[in-house]
């Protein structure tokens, strides 16, 4: 990277800006060697949050009716044989989607973007990353933030990834396997004092920028203020992370069989692949946390179908794009049971699934079509004490998804009060 300096033709808050890029630095690759990790009493409680997008078949994916899951509907006949082991829940409402083509910005928030009159927009902390950092503080990474290769994102919106900063700015992500794994499980020759000089060079780099941003907050509007206190917030949490790389800088990344990935992976390869990486780093206790925005696009093209995703989601009124969305949708369960199969086959130190000890959510920021009101909201996993096997209808309508959120982040002993638009904890999800 070619350090950036100001010049007579560059203002400083165009520095100021530019310098802002610098904060999207990669987490370092350290950690001790699977083999090496030391042996725990109970394996930890894991988190995995898993985003679609465009929503499924209203008449052939969800259930009518509370109860056992004794009869699955056509859209999540696939998981058949882990029916005693997920729950679906209706009548969750993201209150903060306003806009039905950008539900994905607020899905894992819940927090009001744009719904503020007079504020420009905003967002708050994802709640993968606040859980990050109370479950993955002696982890290599607080939490693995996964991103969709797709230039148009699925239909998500805004951002390339579900996660969302404490300053309410983007998670770029990583995106697709071959950069996950290379992450991973990637060696690297560079010595100790190469790396330690790296180190230097970001944190000069970052101490430049926030000089240059400090001389500035007392000259700005009250606007630029916020933005500059945003700013901040950023620069802190990059300090914390080198802080955090410099610790784990004399360990050697964990070690697998499995074969790095070859370049051109799409759709649904791509996802089970990716689906395979994140067991694999649970496993090494690399991470405690994982989100991931799923592509869309290609899944479909990987199917042999030649559909716009978008086009495809608004099936209404045709035979041949209601029938091609309800393939679409068996396919999204049947690689949502492949990933519980990983799972449960996955074991840890004392012999149990890793499945056990894992919360997992799996949905979508849109019903179908445009309707961004009872959200479809899939928990499987024996990380808590939940329900499972029921199709389960809240009460109430329109129940806060922030709700679910707060539920499962509790369930993982994450402290925890509120988030976004919540207003308190899901009971009938509770064993």
């Amino acid at each position: 990277m070619t350090k950036m300096k100001p010049s007579s033709s560059m203002n400083r808050r165009n520095f100021l800006a530019s310098g802002s890029a610098l904060l999207a630095l990669p987490w370092l690759e350290s950690m001790n060697p699977l083999s090496a990790a030391p042996a725990l009493a109970k394996p930890p409680t894991r988190m995995i949050f898993c985003g679609v997008g465009y929503g499924f078949t209203e008449k052939t994916f969800y259930p009518t009716e509370a109860g056992a899951l004794d009869e699955l509907t056509e859209g999540l006949s696939p998981l058949e044989r882990h029916k005693k082991d997920f729950s679906i829940i209706k009548n969750l409402t993201n209150a903060g989607a306003t806009d039905p083509h950008g539900g994905s910005t607020s899905y894992l928030t819940c927090a009001n973007v744009t719904g503020t009159p007079g504020k420009r927009f905003h967002n708050s902390i994802s709640c993968d990353l606040l859980a990050g950092k109370q479950l993955g503080k002696n982890q290599r990474y607080d939490s693995l933030v996964l991103a969709s290769k797709e230039e148009n994102a699925g239909g998500h919106g805004k951002g390339m990834s579900l996660a969302w900063n404490e300053a309410g700015k983007p998670v770029a992500g990583t995106r697709g396997p071959v950069e996950l794994y290379a992450r991973l499980f990637g060696q690297s020759d560079e010595s100790p004092e190469e790396r330690e000089a790296r180190l230097n060079k970001k944190k000069s780099i970052l101490d430049v920028v926030l000089s240059d941003a400090k001389s500035l907050n007392g000259k700005v509007s009250s606007l630029d203020r916020d933005k500059l206190d945003e700013y901040f917030q950023s620069i802190r949490e990059v300090e914390l992370g080198l802080v955090k790389d410099a610790q784990w800088a004399e360990k050697p990344k964990p070690k697998t069989d499995r074969k790095a990935p070859g370049e051109g992976i799409e759709g649904e390869a791509e996802i089970l692949l990716t689906y395979e990486l994140i067991a694999l780093a649970l496993q090494a206790q690399q991470t405690s946390v994982v989100s991931y925005r799923q592509p869309v696009a290609s899944v479909i093209k990987s199917m042999g179908m030649n559909y716009d995703p978008h086009a495809l989601s608004h099936y209404g009124g045709s035979p041949t794009r209601t029938d091609a969305n309800r393939l679409r949708d068996k396919k999204c369960t049947e690689m949502l049971g492949k990933f519980i199969d990983i799972l449960k086959r996955t074991k840890e130190a004392d012999g149990s699934s890793l499945f056990d000890h894992t919360l997992l959510s799996w949905g979508t920021n849109l019903r179908h079509g445009h309707m961004i009101k009872d959200v479809p909201a899939i928990v499987a996993g024996g990380g808590g004490s939940l329900k499972m096997g029921q199709s389960i209808v809240l009460p109430e309508e329109d129940t806060p998804l922030g709700n679910l959120w707060v539920t499962l982040l509790r369930q993982a002993g994450v402290k925890v009060d509120s988030l976004g638009s919540s207003t308190g904890i899901l009971p009938e999800l509770l064993a």
